[in-house]
């Protein structure tokens, strides 16, 4: 496993870490395509950064092997770290600088020569939208423009392979938002990404493929929408206005639920159930309930949330 097989950037398999008496990581697999970005979640101390250690080689496996970018993380450690960025959980920005300056300085740490660290430095002030704030003091920028500069200092060498832990921990939404926006630019010119997090929506949002991690063993892996399957298709919902048009949902509902049945919340005045045909089983429901005239306050069909999925497969850890 020397070399990169075809469009695969990270190929982990056996990966092995242990402390002590403590097993962090479990005979972990990983096969992540060139250009995609692969979500590793998992409740706290299921291993996720122990993995993204070892694999950036910051820290070295008991067991298994992998490649990263085409090179043994074992063999060729030096050639990895040439072929990957990294971005804690953190921002290694100096906040005395302002963004030029840390750019240059970064690309002058990657021992690039002047001319080619200024040039860089103003191809990632453009790519994420840096370029307005360049000359100002990073103490004075927001959290979601600091870690924006922190994604592109990671980025001075262009690295085939971006890991990124928690990297919108403590940002408000706006700042998420920014820092979501980069990373999918980041996968649409061909970056791998892999990337920890905390926030499932964010995983929702950023990955094509989710790995989910919990006591150092991967559990299983799918796309977002393939893990919410898991847990149930879509389900009918109803709230009625009154608590009389109780029993005329649940007699609407019950015409299209699965075999368990529609289910009620009588305080919630709600009325749900599994159903197959989703946008059919709820057009059915809106007649039925428009020809007896119950009143209703809310219906929609709902799905599966990654919320959920995570849940239920990590039996209720959190997150």
């Amino acid at each position: 496993m020397g070399a990169e097989e075809g469009d695969w950037s990270v190929v982990a398999e056996g990966l092995t870490k242990r402390y002590g008496d403590h097993l962090a990581v479990d005979h972990l697999d990983l096969a992540v395509r060139r250009g995609t970005v692969l979500g590793l979640l998992g409740p706290n101390g299921a291993g996720k950064t122990t993995t993204v250690r070892m694999l950036a080689t910051l820290t070295r496996p008991d067991g298994g092997r992998a490649s990263v970018g085409g090179h043994d993380i074992r063999r060729e450690p030096e050639r990895v770290r040439r072929r990957i960025g990294l971005a804690g959980q953190h921002p290694a920005v100096d906040e005395i600088l302002t963004a030029r300056q840390n750019l240059r300085m970064f690309g002058r740490l990657f021992h690039l020569g002047r001319a080619a660290a200024h040039t860089r430095a103003e191809e990632l002030l453009a790519a994420f939208s840096l370029a307005e704030a360049a000359d100002r003091q990073v103490k004075g920028f927001s959290g979601g423009m600091r870690r924006r500069l922190d994604l592109a200092c990671s980025m001075i060498l262009a690295p085939g392979v971006l890991f990124l832990d928690e990297p919108t921990t403590g940002l408000d939404p706006r700042g998420r938002g920014e820092v979501w926006e980069a990373v999918r630019g980041l996968a649409a010119t061909g970056t791998t990404v892999i990337l920890t997090t905390h926030y499932l929506d964010e995983a929702d949002r950023l990955a094509d493929r989710i790995a989910v991690i919990d006591h150092g063993r991967k559990i299983t892996e799918d796309t977002p929408a393939g893990l919410k399957r898991a847990v149930g298709g879509a389900r009918v919902e109803v709230v009625v206005a009154d608590p009389a048009g109780l029993p005329a949902a649940r007699r609407a509902v019950a015409r299209v639920a699965g075999a368990a049945g529609p289910a009620m919340d009588e305080e919630a005045l709600r009325v749900h159930a599994g159903v197959d045909d989703g946008v059919g089983a709820l057009t059915e429901v809106a007649r039925a309930l428009q020809a007896e005239g119950t009143a209703v306050a809310d219906i929609g069909l709902r799905r599966p949330t990654l919320d959920e999925a995570f849940l239920r497969l990590t039996a209720g850890g959190a997150a």
